[in-house]
This record gives structure tokens, sequence and C-alpha cells, in this order.
């Protein structure tokens, strides 16, 4: 072989051996791209709707007494208005004011012998500063030992005297707070034991009113800046108020969310608990409020500088495939910057490396 031919073979063979492992590898599959996105949902979803639900009161309780006695004194009844504070029902005090003064007689004594036992101490401890020879430590000892019982006597009947104390303050049932009477359990002169229930009051000063909100619709509940309710006892009237609390544990047999609403009390009419109703959202005070239409994370918005326009890239389900869209922006929230033209509710958005997609890209959403 001459030096022209071996030239050739180390020029070819390279050649031929490289063309073979790119045919082994094979060309290379587009690779789908995991990108955080949300599915738009605009708060119109709520507006419009109607939402049952009961009336309760903001505060309420069944109040009881924290002693047995017989009931002496029953001022209150059915419908009466109390304030906090204000006596409701009183038990026959007497033997609670007995034991109280005993108790009190009991530790008077005990004081008593308690000084008794300190003068005794203090006087053989004198005699032995005198004459030490004269007092055994003994005596000291067993001194020091009486005065110290008397002590702990006064300690130990010092609160028995309050416990005393106490249990006669117990047989006073008031008013915890501002309320109305709305059941009594028991009648005057009955002899009734401790916890057991003797009046409920409710606080109707405001109103609750709870409604259970699906799964789908509760992450826009807190977009809501005002409520309406209207009770079946009064067509007529709607209530305006506010969402209070969204609960955060769905039922699960229903698979919906508490909201609890809350409202002032109307001056001409009387809501009382366990009124029944409909609630709706407010559309007009959403709007105002920015809360109105599509709201999406801030970094969902694709900007240009030269151009100075604003897109977002919206995902094709099926397709996998994103595209650039131009949209609207308004104003900026809590919850993110207000979007008036552009995308529909039910859409899916990158909302994560906006920068970084390209037109006709194919991804995948992430979990």
């Amino acid at each position: 072989m001459n030096k022209h031919m071996r030239l050739v073979t180390l020029i070819i063979f390279p050649l031929l051996f490289l063309s073979a492992c790119s045919k082994k590898e094979g060309p290379k599959e587009d690779v789908i791209r995991p990108v955080k996105a949300i599915q738009i949902k605009g708060l119109e979803v709520l507006t419009g709707r109607t939402f049952p639900g009961k009336a309760k009161a903001t505060q309420e309780a069944n109040l009881s007494f924290r002693v047995n006695g017989t009931l002496s004194q029953f001022p209150i009844k059915v419908g009466d208005e109390v304030k906090k504070g204000q006596l409701m029902v009183r038990l026959d005090p007497r033997d609670y004011e007995v034991n109280l003064q005993n108790a009190r007689g009991q530790l008077d004594k005990a004081r008593a012998a308690l000084k008794l036992a300190q003068n005794d101490y203090d006087r053989v401890v004198r005699i032995r500063d005198r004459d030490p020879g004269a007092i055994s430590e003994a005596m000291i000892d067993a001194k020091l030992g009486e005065r110290d019982s008397a002590a702990a006597q006064v300690k130990s009947l010092e609160a028995q005297v309050d416990t005393a104390r106490d249990a006669l303050s117990y047989t006073y049932l008031k008013a915890p707070f501002n309320g109305t009477v709305v059941e009594t359990f028991v009648e005057n002169y009955e002899d009734v034991q401790a916890k057991q229930e003797i009046v409920r009051i409710v606080d109707t000063s405001k109103i609750e009113f709870i409604v259970n909100v699906p799964e789908n619709l509760i992450s826009q509940a807190p977009k809501v800046k005002k409520v309406f309710v209207r009770f079946d006892a009064f067509p007529d009237r709607e209530i305006s108020g506010v969402i209070k609390e969204i609960g955060k544990e769905a039922s699960k047999t229903t698979r919906t969310y508490p909201v609890t609403l809350i409202m002032d009390q109307p001056d001409d009419i009387t809501i009382l608990p366990g009124m029944a109703g409909q609630a709706r959202s407010d559309r007009e005070s959403a709007i105002s409020a920015g809360a109105e239409g599509i709201i999406i994370p801030v970094s969902a918005v694709y900007s240009t500088d030269a151009q100075k326009e604003n897109f977002v890239w919206v995902i094709d389900e099926e397709s996998g495939q994103v595209t650039l869209r131009k949209v609207t922006t308004g104003k900026l929230s809590d919850d993110g910057i207000l979007i008036d033209e552009g995308l529909n509710p039910g859409e899916w958005i990158a909302i994560a490396g906006v920068y970084s997609l390209q037109e006709g890209q194919k991804v995948r959403i992430a979990q």
C-alpha cells in the first residue's frame, strides 16, 4: 500500500466510525419541561349565587351554679334584656354564710394559738440567750415545732375561709355578657345541683350566619368584601354583613367549607338564632376593591421594555403547548395583579419561569 492509499484510509475510517455512532444514538426526543401553573378562577363564579344558611348568636351560654342549693330569687324571665354583671338567679345563701362564719371562727382561734406558740418560743430563746444552761435544746426544738404546727394550721384555715367565701359568691348567678334570656330550665324555690342548667342567654347585638361553600369555590371567598343576607322570615329585607371566618376543614360528606358571616342586628326587625335565609356576595363592592374579575400572581406576567406590553403564557391542556397571549393589567391587590382583558376562567397559565419559555414549547403542569 502506497502512502497515498494509507492517507485515504486514515481519513475515511474515522468518518465511517462517527457515522456508525451517530446512527446508533438516533435522534433525540423533545424534552417536556415541567412548569408551575394555576387554573384561572374569577370571582364571578361567586357573584350572583346564593348560599343557604342559618343565623346564630355571636355569644350564647347555658348558665348553671357551681354549688348545690335552693333557689330563692328568680327575677328574670324569657325575653328579658340583661346587662353584663346583672343578677339573674340567686340560691338561698344561709348555709354558705354559716360555713363562712364557722371557717372564720376557726381561723381566729388558730391565729390566737399561733400567737401563743410564738410567744412561748420567743420566751425560751430569751432564757437560753441569758443563761445557756437553763433551757435544753430539746425544749427549744419542741417549742419551735409547736409554733410551726400552729402556723401551718393557720394557712390551712385561711384556705378554708377562701373556699367558703367563694362558695358563698357562687350562690349568685350573674350575666356574663349583655344579652337576652331565651330559655329557663327551672322554677324558683327548686332544689338544684351544681352544673345543672338554669337559664340560657344569647347575645343578639350582632348576628352570625353560617353558610357552606363548595371546595371548588372556597379559594374565592377571601376576596368577597361584602355580603347580603335575606332571611325567610323577612323576605323583603336584605341585611349587609362581612365574612368573619372561613373554615379550614371540609365536611367529609358534603365536601363544603363552613363560612361564618357577621352583621349588625337591624333596628326595625329582630333576627333570632336559628332563622334560615340566603346569602349572596356583593358584586359592586368586589369591583371597587379590585377583587372582581381575574387576579393572577405577578410572577405570571411577561413584560417587554421595548413594546411596553404585558403577556401571559397560556397552556393548552390537550397539547401541552404554551402560547404567549397579550393581556391588559389593572391594579395590584394583596392577592396579585388584576387582569382586565385577555384571560378567561378555566384556562391554565404558567406562573414561574415565564422568561425562559418559548412559543409552542411543550410543558407539563407540575404538581
